[in-house]
């Protein structure tokens, strides 16, 4: 083995290490009494933001619109109905877009968090900081509550810094687990793409080709996603799903979240807190990290 391809294995070997101790198991999560498994409904109300600082056409963008016009209250309306509490991580510039909507998920017992300002995050350190503490102002002006839970990659420290109590941005584990990072740590809610409805509805997902599309009969992702929550049911489990109201709030996507949700609710110890909730009762009984 010549030295160069050495070198670059001891590399490989010294990333994987640090990236490790950089992620902590929680060795046993314990829920409320006969609760089996915690369920996360979650969405992302960014109405296509990027896409817009990527000044796509029209055509596409109306699609967010959708979102925040009609399918972020379809949601509201089925969580309510299910008597489902959902997280909606929220860019500080919807504050702007759809005020409405916004108050609407805080009145209605759902909780609202972080989702960047513009749903970017800026490499500018200083400008990090100024997008993080809008978003939080903004929020907190419509809501009553500035958040505590973010889904982005500002850095753990400024999270921490600023009363930040959770992230759901990766998929290290399955099970929520502690990340470490320059000091700071938080308690990481993962999620997966799998159980992403972007990565099955999604046509023309960012500039992709006609052959590349996501348009998926929604009775084929209610069977995926029943069989990867019976596989965390059974073992105990997390699951933690991801909506998109210019997705997910179409009407016969509605239809099977409503199918989804309903066959939840017929087994016992299915428990469906926010984000925050989850978080709160996890660091309350004192896991250590």
């Amino acid at each position: 083995m010549d030295n160069a391809l050495s070198r670059e294995i001891d590399e490989l070997a010294a990333a994987a290490i640090s990236y490790a101790a950089s992620h902590t198991r929680i060795a046993k999560i314990a829920y409320p009494p006969n609760v089996r498994i915690a369920v996360n409904f979650t969405a992302d109300f960014d109405t296509m933001l990027l896409r817009r600082l990527m000044n796509e056409p029209p055509q596409q963008l109306a699609k967010g619109e959708f979102g925040g016009r009609v399918g972020i209250w379809r949601l509201i309306e089925l969580f309510d109905s299910h008597g489902v509490k959902a997280t909606v991580f929220t860019p500080g510039r919807i504050c702007e877009l759809y005020p409405r909507a916004v108050q609407a998920i805080a009145r209605g017992g759902h909780e609202v968090a972080d989702h960047m300002w513009e749903h970017r995050v800026p490499k500018e350190p200083d400008l990090e900081r100024d997008h993080l503490l809008k978003t939080s102002a903004a929020l907190e002006r419509l809501t009553g509550k500035r958040p505590v839970g973010s889904r982005s990659s500002h850095s753990l420290k400024l999270l921490q810094e600023n009363g930040f109590i959770y992230v759901s941005e990766h998929s290290a584990d399955h099970l929520p687990y502690y990340q470490q990072s320059n000091g700071a740590t938080l308690l990481h809610l993962p999620f997966h793409f799998a159980i992403d409805d972007a990565m099955f509805f999604s046509y023309a997902w960012m500039g992709s080709r006609n052959d590349a599309q996501r348009i998926t009969d929604p009775d084929r992702v209610f069977d995926l996603w029943w069989d990867a929550f019976m596989h965390q049911y059974r073992q105990g489990g997390y699951l933690n799903i991801c909506l998109h109201p210019f997705v997910s709030g179409r009407a016969l996507r509605i239809a099977m979240l409503d199918r989804l949700i309903a066959k939840m609710k017929t087994l016992p110890g299915v428990w469906f807190p926010t984000c925050e909730e989850l978080a709160r009762h996890i660091l309350a009984a004192g896991e250590a990290h």
